[in-house]
């Protein structure tokens, strides 16, 4: 990943601070899964502390995150396993996780792959000249071919796959 998890969460506090969708319900899940699995992260005096209603949710949110960091990097790991497991949307909208994502997606940063594949260079126009002319090519071998033989055979050839009706109908153009 290059970066550790305490300096991305340096670089996400002032995201996570200022995200509406981290309410009052989903700071105090993540306190208490972190006091409950990992009370060395957050004991219970810390946790009664960063819960309290009194103080607003994104001030709370600041002094949980500037608590974590100075817990080191195990504290700020679970932090975003917690943050992963309880508010996903939340999770995957970090910019550090955004940056990793655009960093390993190949769609995202073409220039990446320098090698294009390109059939030619002359444009649109070059191939719809050579579209013509290979379909002025094909109607006149068809018609040449109609007025020698009184009918195609390749309609005669094409009458073996089909339903009965249809056969029918095209053997009997073919014989004409």
């Amino acid at each position: 990943m290059g970066d550790s998890f305490h300096d991305q969460l340096i670089e996400d506090s002032a995201f996570l601070r200022a995200d509406r969708r981290l309410d009052t319900d989903l700071v105090d899940k993540i306190i208490l899964q972190l006091n409950r699995i990992y009370p060395q992260i957050l004991s219970d005096k810390e946790a009664t502390r960063f819960r309290n209603l009194d103080v607003p949710t994104s001030v709370r949110v600041g002094e949980l995150l500037t608590h974590l960091q100075r817990k080191g990097e195990e504290a700020c790991r679970e932090f975003y396993r917690a943050l992963h497991l309880h508010v996903e949307e939340v999770y995957y909208s970090l910019p550090t996780r955004l940056r990793l994502r655009d960093s390993l997606d190949p769609l995202a940063h073409p220039r990446a792959y320098q090698q294009r594949y390109v059939m030619n260079d002359r444009g649109p126009f070059f191939f719809l000249g050579c579209f013509g002319v290979a379909v002025g090519m094909a109607l006149l071998y068809y018609y040449g071919e109609a007025r020698v033989t009184g009918g195609s055979r390749a309609l005669g050839m094409a009458a073996l796959g089909l339903k009965k009706k249809a056969r029918e109908v095209l053997i009997w153009y073919t014989e004409m």
